[in-house]
């Protein structure tokens, strides 16, 4: 695509409007139709923060193919974590929404109860290389304090991921525990039953 092409479609699929847009880059709201309509492009210093708004590479602003997996939907989350001395496994909704690199992670159901550690959360992941997800997570109910960091190997295809988070746990202390990600309930628990079988393995 051209870049005019490209910044139309991706300010649509963000559900901004050129105003919108206008007001992030600095600029007038008929310079951006002028740049959407293909009459003129805009300055590199422009172009950068046009790419920044738009939460796309340089590159991909240029037309340039990217092959960079796309993680936005609805998913699953699974985590290891404990409850006054017991192993709790919290399956639950999360919705996942990338811009460029950078994929917002909100969770949509707790999964187990407040008072067995469940609490809804919602985090950001960087992604690299088509291979990692590296990023935080923090409570988003007040009488939850918990929030940590979130490390993530990513399947090829991007259909799942399994990985590690770091954090304050439900008792206090700083603790990790597994955590998977997949497009499926019976998915995430199966990923998360074969960490735990794995490292029973690797102990005994």
């Amino acid at each position: 695509m051209e870049m005019h092409e490209v910044i139309r479609q991706r300010r649509s699929e963000l559900g901004m409007s050129q105003g919108d847009l206008a007001t992030k880059v600095g600029v007038d709201r008929r310079q951006i139709r002028r740049y959407e309509a293909g009459e003129t492009q805009p300055t590199l210093s422009v172009a950068k923060t046009i790419a920044r708004a738009l939460g796309i590479t340089i590159d991909e602003l240029a037309g340039d193919e990217t092959h960079r997996v796309d993680l936005t939907g609805d998913w699953w989350a699974c985590w290891q974590s404990w409850n006054k001395g017991r192993e709790v496994i919290n399956p639950h909704e999360v919705r996942m929404t990338q811009r460029g690199d950078t994929v917002d992670i909100v969770a949509v159901t707790r999964g187990t109860p407040l008072d067995v550690g469940g609490y809804m959360w919602r985090g950001e992941m960087r992604l690299w290389d088509n291979e990692i997800l590296m990023g935080w997570y923090t409570a988003d109910e007040g009488a939850v304090r918990s929030k940590g960091t979130l490390y993530f190997h990513l399947h090829q295809h991007g259909g799942h991921a399994t990985g590690r988070w770091v954090g304050l746990s439900y008792d206090g202390p700083i603790i990790s525990g597994w955590g998977a990600l997949a497009r499926s309930e019976d998915e995430v628990v199966r990923l998360m039953d074969e960490l735990r079988n794995e490292e029973k393995a690797s102990t005994s």
